[in-house]
């Protein structure tokens, strides 16, 4: 990104009046509305779409080709709640064939329609009217986002909806544990897990669109630009209500992807220069941000934060209930997110152990929404990727393994970083590990349970435990930047928790009861004491999760199996108030006294004496 021509920009449209600006938005929109992702981008998907192999897999710059293509095409529409799905689509149709659609719920009924052309869309918008107001203060700013009313009075609001709609949160962790229970092995609840918490096609797609939309803000400076997604929302790890990470590229504009003129007369822009490249990323962000709060429908609670490490703008959109952050200078960490997309596609079982490991960790409180000294989801999926890079033999191979096998087109230096890896999945020989997602979960939490984090650091890129360069509790290493620890913020109280949590995870995991078969956990669940008291007996991964609901358990009644012993009923109750760590290990003692009351005993009396 050229700092002097963006600056250039926001000089020579940035001074004019309000109404002027969004005239030439509104010009933008329909007039280019749906048009091609910019001959650049065009030309890199089609060079990296042609590696597509026969097994479907495609390179994340194919895919966001053609998922930002898709939200060219598409519209978010505001539905009354007793909207008619036949009706709604026969409406709609008018304008052009639609290729897809679905709705969802979000303090409202929402529609997302995608058209088989980008024709139907500025067909749709030239029939849109402006909403009748009394106040002259309305933004006059037209966008994909719409609003579907029902002017016909004899239409009866109250009969039902006939549209499904689809969820666009994470379920419970009770509907999960319910769903874990009723699976066969350990290797099903894994996948049963990963299902319920990845981000569904819809919600992917919705992702896109407001990427699309926020575009349409940015393109009153910046008509060439785009906007894309990074981060979980893209590479194959995210979860359902995870933040929306957003790259304002205007690389198709600066002249990085240009190739030099021909020998001859040629014309070029005449370019203000800025004082630093920052500077102008912190320009173009507050300038950009300041449209998206006062101009762009549904985009609320703005927060500039441009003296980060990157540069960012925080906001919500209400209508998807995304909470989004726009970078402008980010590359590495795109090609962060093109790494596990990567590495999610070479094998299965990455993104089935991430996401358990993921959900175990929040479960526990390892990691938190909130910031702070807790490790990272980040931080996490890479521990889970150099894990399996140390399996005999290796399920993935290395970043350096990676960038050995990398064609000339691969090549990529960013700020001096090293970004180079393959991105020919046909290219990437794997190992014959066949070991199970369950079998991989016990060793995941054997492997760290025992790791010598005092002294030794974790590095994908060698795929080898190298010395610590730092005094810090937990060292990893970023991928790219290498002199950076990504995992700087964890104290020594988070880490020995995480090993903690790990040991207790291990011995659970090697207990006879987690890997129960159906046979005896039918004869559980007929147990009166248990009938009585929990539906189902939950085993194997769910035996993990259970730390919310066995409290639940213990008020309704579990302690009763105790008071004929009341000193154990004392001693649960004193650790399970006041002694944080071993909850879970009296859920297990709970759990194993189901069958054998005097295991409970004797593991309580242990825990007392400790």
């Amino acid at each position: 990104m050229a700092a002097s021509y963006t600056v250039c920009r926001l000089q020579t449209r940035g001074r004019g009046s309000v109404a002027k600006c969004l005239r030439r938005v509104d010009t933008f929109l329909h007039r280019g509305i749906g048009t091609k992702v910019v001959a650049a981008q065009t030309e890199a998907a089609v060079k990296h779409d042609s590696v597509e192999k026969n097994d479907g897999r495609k390179s994340l710059y194919a895919v966001q080709a053609e998922r930002q293509e898709q939200a060219e095409r598409s519209v978010l529409i505001s539905c009354y709640s007793r909207i008619k799905h036949n009706m709604f689509l026969k409406y709609l149709s008018r304008h052009g064939d639609i290729k897809k659609h679905f709705f969802y719920e979000n303090n409202g009924v929402y529609a997302v329609v995608e058209f088989a052309r980008q024709e139907s869309v500025a067909s749709l918008l030239e029939g849109a009217s402006i909403p009748r107001v009394s106040q002259e203060s309305v933004v006059p700013f037209k966008s994909r986002l719409l609003s579907l009313r029902n002017l016909d009075s004899g239409e009866s609001s109250n009969r039902p909806s006939s549209q499904r709609a689809q969820p666009q949160t994470a379920p419970t962790i009770n509907d999960v544990m319910q769903r874990l229970s009723k699976q066969e092995s350990i290797d099903q609840q894994i996948t049963q897990l990963t299902e319920a918490y990845q981000l569904t096609e819809e919600n992917i797609s919705l992702r896109y669109l407001v990427c699309s939309l926020l575009k349409d803000v940015a393109a009153g400076y910046f008509p060439e630009c785009t906007i894309k997604p990074f981060g979980s929302s893209v590479n194959g790890f995210g979860k359902l209500g995870c933040d929306l990470d957003m790259f304002l590229d205007l690389d198709g504009i600066s002249g990085q992807n240009m190739k030099m003129p021909t020998p001859g007369l040629c014309l070029e822009y005449q370019l203000k220069m800025g004082n630093s490249e920052r500077a102008t990323t912190q320009n173009i962000l507050s300038v950009i941000g300041e449209c998206v709060e006062h101009f762009a429908p549904g985009c609320v609670g703005l927060h500039k934060i441009l003296n980060a490490r990157c540069p960012l703008v925080r906001f919500a959109h209400q209508p998807s209930g995304f909470q989004c952050d726009l970078t402008a200078n980010n590359r590495v960490a795109m090609k962060s997110t093109e790494l596990l997309y990567l590495y999610g596609e070479l094998d299965p079982r990455v993104r089935l152990l991430v996401f358990t490991v993921r959900c175990w960790a929040r479960t526990h409180g390892v990691t938190s929404s909130i910031p702070g000294a807790w490790i990272t989801n980040f931080s996490l999926t890479v521990m889970v990727l150099f894990f399996l890079q140390k399996r005999s033999p290796p399920i993935i191979p290395t970043l350096d393994e990676l960038r050995d096998l990398a064609g000339p087109a691969d090549k990529s230096v960013i700020e001096g970083n090293d970004c180079t890896f393959v991105s020919d999945f046909g290219n990437i020989p794997l190992h014959g590990n066949t070991a199970t997602p369950g079998q991989l979960l016990r060793e995941f939490f054997d492997f760290y349970a025992s790791f010598p984090f005092n002294k030794m650091s974790i590095c994908i890129r060698k795929g080898t435990e190298q010395n610590k360069p730092e005094v810090a509790p937990l060292h990893i290493q970023n991928p790219f930047e290498t002199s950076l620890n990504v995992s700087k913020n964890v104290n020594a109280a988070q880490l020995q928790r995480f090993t903690a949590l790990c040991q207790e995870s291990a011995w659970l995991s090697c207990q006879s009861q987690t890997m129960m078969p159906k046979s005896k956990r039918k004869m559980i669940e007929s147990d009166e004491f248990t009938s009585r008291n929990i539906s189902r007996t939950f085993w194997g991964v769910s035996c993990g999760l259970i730390w919310i609901l066995f409290e639940h358990f213990i008020r309704e009644g579990w302690q009763e199996k105790f008071q004929e012993r009341s000193v154990w009923s004392n001693i649960c109750g004193h650790l399970l108030a006041h002694i944080h760590p071993f909850r879970k290990l009296i859920r297990i003692s709970v759990y194993v006294s189901s069958q054998e009351p005097r295991h409970a005993i004797i593991f309580c009396t242990a825990l007392n004496v400790l």
